[in-house]
């Protein structure tokens, strides 16, 4: 069984990144959705090792200390990071496990682990994230401004990323992406020991 494929998949608010990875995760089941760690406290419902790792401040910052995460951020005094633990052992399993993050997690993530693919959904235009952001009626038109904002300010670092999905047809792009991940998987250069395997069976097959 091959290894998994480790993707990051990062986008502007608004590009419908939860909606496709959702979807993705139904309709293949050779996916499985990395799970952070946090200090938050847990919210009605959700279950540690299903939702998020629930640890203490402590815990993290010791894991942090002997670089147990792939990337981690702080928000609202609240740790939030990626386990290299759990992230390795889904991928020995054969599991394509997908990440959704921001920039800087993605290029520390893509530095820890060179291997990794990177993802960037968009709309297919900046007025259809617009659109999208007002047609949800749950922001003020001044969250939806600083959305904006940042997206612009996300846009400089798309370069940086392995390939650019366009989010348009969300079943589309569901299936873009998990075609992304099977090529991936196919690479020759994460296939090495199945290629060794082959040279030795036709070098004594031909002596």
């Amino acid at each position: 069984m091959s290894k998994g494929v480790l993707t990051v998949v990062s986008g502007f608010s608004g590009a419908g990144k939860g909606t496709v990875m959702k979807r993705l995760l139904e309709k293949y089941d050779d996916c499985a959705l990395s799970i952070s760690v946090t200090t938050r406290k847990p919210r009605e419902g959700e279950v540690d090792g299903r939702d998020y790792f629930f640890r203490t401040k402590e815990e993290v910052e010791a894991m942090i200390e002997a670089d147990e995460l792939l990337e981690y951020a702080q928000y609202v005094e609240n740790y939030y990071g990626t386990p290299r633990s759990y992230v390795e052992e889904m991928l020995s399993k054969g599991k394509n496990v997908i990440l959704e993050i921001e920039i800087q997690g993605a290029m520390k993530i893509k530095e820890k682990i060179p291997d990794t693919v990177l993802i960037f959904v968009t709309p297919p235009t900046i007025q259809e994230l617009k659109d999208r952001l007002v047609g949800r009626g749950t922001e003020t038109q001044e969250v939806i401004e600083s959305r904006l904002k940042r997206a612009s300010e996300e846009a400089e670092g798309i370069e940086s990323y392995d390939y650019l999905l366009v989010n348009d047809v969300v079943e589309d792009c569901v299936d873009e992406l998990h075609e992304i991940i099977l090529s991936e998987r196919r690479r020759a250069s994460r296939n090495e020991e199945f290629i060794r395997t082959i040279q030795k069976e036709s070098r004594e097959f031909f002596n």
